[in-house]
């Protein structure tokens, strides 16, 4: 058997190998684009979460966005303080605080039953859903969705799906949110085909947690703790920091100092006050109306 013609095409395989494999060297070296070695650095800092929150595709391109002078240090809502400080080291500026946001959903139609399973309270329902588990979907359907209210939280669990940190849970039909899980990355508040979702500092004492622009009587007919817009809590509020707009009662909270004078009027018990007020406190003297 001859064997020439076989080796011949193993050493013309090999030659060609070698041919290429000089030619891509050579072509590395040619076109060699030299890397900022802040830009790896940059990535490091950042948690790897690629939530979006900042508003790029991922934490590769927000660094990639900081190092090029087009996004501002501290955009990172998973990162932080500490995340934000290690970044402006590395960029030789000072650091800037980022305050620390969480989300909240605008919705307090939690349906409750009594004991013969009858709903006696929360957001009232038109129809019943069996579509895909999914708050688009249910939005899509006839009369916008299953709920007599259009503005309200459909709870088929569009947030909770995206969010990353298990932070955000459907409970009683309503997204509810673990604050101490919740990094601010917006996701869940992305995802909502209603913008039910907002973000609010954490710690904030005073929210409003409805999202209904409706007339008052035709709230009252949809939920039972949506806001009617009586302006009780505006007339109430020391600082004018609660004014009605579409019918819906909106804190400033530039102007809120959380003396909660605005929860103990409200007829709905709508608006929360999560600080415990001692009695012996002054109670804030409200405007005259």
């Amino acid at each position: 058997m001859d064997i020439m013609p076989i080796i011949l095409a193993i050493a013309i395989l090999g030659g060609l190998g070698l041919a290429f494999g000089l030619v891509l060297a050579a072509a590395s070296k040619v076109f060699y684009v030299e890397t900022d070695p802040r830009l790896d650095a940059l990535n490091e800092c950042l948690p790897g979460a690629n939530c979006g929150g900042c508003g790029f595709a991922g934490c590769g391109a927000y660094a990639e966005a900081v190092l090029n002078g087009e996004a501002p240090i501290g955009a990172c809502a998973s990162g932080g303080n500490e995340c934000a400080a290690k970044m402006s080291e590395i960029m030789g500026v000072k650091a800037e605080a980022v305050a620390r946001r969480v989300a909240l959903v605008k919705c307090s139609g939690q349906k409750v039953y009594n004991e013969m399973g009858e709903q006696i309270g929360g957001a009232k329902v038109k129809g019943i859903y069996e579509g895909f588990k999914d708050c688009l979907a249910a939005s899509k359907v006839g009369g916008q969705g299953p709920l007599s209210c259009k503005y309200g939280c459909l709870g088929y669990g569009s947030c909770t799906k995206v969010c990353k940190y298990d932070a955000i849970h459907i409970i009683d039909g309503v997204a509810k949110v673990d604050v101490e899980k919740c990094v601010g990355c917006g996701m869940c508040m992305i995802a909502c085909p209603r913008k039910v979702i907002g973000m609010v500092e954490y710690g904030t004492d005073v929210i409003i947690a409805c999202n209904s622009n409706a007339k008052g009587a035709v709230t009252a007919r949809s939920c039972t703790a949506g806001c009617i817009g009586c302006g009780l809590c505006k007339k109430i509020c020391p600082n004018e920091a609660i004014t009605i707009e579409k019918n819906l009662a909106i804190i400033d909270y530039s102007k809120c100092v959380s003396c909660g004078l605005c929860a103990t009027v409200c007829p709905k018990h709508l608006i929360a006050d999560a600080k415990i007020r001692n009695d012996a406190d002054p109670i804030p003297t409200p405007n005259k109306v």
